[in-house]
């Protein structure tokens, strides 16, 4: 039977009629997930901005005045040359908006050329008020203050010595702050000599004059900086004694000395921008020279 010549082009018309909505189709799949890249991208260039600022704002560096540069880029270089963010501070926290055009493929067949995208991302700094320390040591507030000249971070060799020979008018006749404490602070059970604190918390001490810690343990941390507690009140005595945290002060220790009562760590005080994952910072605490900055939203 002959086909009928009415028949001819209809398979054209069909697909020509269907065009429309299969580029429209395409446009929701290939456009809107490039997009939802490029979006991906921005919250990674205002996540680094914003966390690159607060570091430099909590160091007090320099390129804490040019913050709108450092945000553009990180935006830059985590999301294109086309992608651009502004930086707005308020006290001690930073928040980077980062954007950019997205030039759409396909979705032009129905009139949308293009879309733009952002992202948002906050930071902030502080004085320590809780961590991890590394080294089982605090000092009193009034012999910190006696043997730095104040307690000022400043990059000189200062030799802290423990309190039964540090040469100070801040204990009594024993030469101890507490009654058979030293100065050694009492390790977390389980850890590699390590002391979890925080702000006005209770540390207790590790009674006597010789460290619960190897040498071995202390010579893997010369040259590096740690943060110490340092207190301002204490009471009981032996192993019963107790410390209450007042600060934290970043020492880079340089050389130690463990023999007897004469005990003593050397190296200096200065500014120190502490590990994120280690402590928490807040605004309300005394200022001994250390920061933390971490992403908040």
């Amino acid at each position: 039977m002959r086909r009928l010549s009415g028949d001819r082009g209809a398979v054209a018309v069909l697909v020509a009629l269907l065009m429309v909505p299969l580029l429209a189709c395409t446009a929701l799949v290939v456009d809107i997930g490039a997009a939802y890249v490029e979006r991906q991208q921005l919250q990674n260039a205002a996540d680094a901005g914003a966390l690159a600022i607060a570091q430099d704002c909590a160091a007090a560096r320099a390129a804490c005045n040019t913050m709108s540069a450092t945000a553009t880029s990180m935006a830059t270089a985590n999301a294109g040359s086309s992608a651009s963010a502004v930086a707005v501070r308020v006290g001690t926290t930073v928040t980077v908006t980062a954007s950019a055009t997205v030039n759409y493929l396909f979705a032009p067949v129905i009139g949308v050329f293009s879309t733009s995208v952002s992202a948002k991302s906050t930071a902030a700094w502080g004085a320590p008020v809780s961590g991890t320390s590394v080294l089982p040591i605090t000092f009193s507030w009034c012999a910190f203050k006696a043997q730095t000249g104040g307690g000022v971070p400043t990059p000189t060799a200062t030799s802290l010595r423990f309190s039964k020979s540090d040469g100070t008018t801040c204990t009594g006749p024993s030469g101890n702050v507490v009654p058979g404490g030293f100065g050694w602070l009492k390790p977390v059970t389980g850890t590699n000599c390590v002391v979890t604190s925080s702000i006005s918390g209770i540390l207790m001490s590790d009674p006597g004059s010789s460290s619960p810690c190897s040498d071995t343990f202390f010579t893997a941390q010369l040259n590096k900086t740690v943060l110490l507690p340092i207190f301002d009140k204490s009471g009981g005595t032996g192993s019963g004694a107790w410390y209450q945290v007042y600060g934290y002060a970043a020492f880079r220790l340089t050389a130690y000395k463990f023999q007897g009562n004469n005990n003593w760590v050397e190296g200096y005080f200065l500014q120190f921008l502490a590990p994120s994952d280690a402590f928490t910072y807040g605004t309300s605490t005394v200022d001994l020279g250390a920061r933390v900055a971490k992403l908040t939203a």
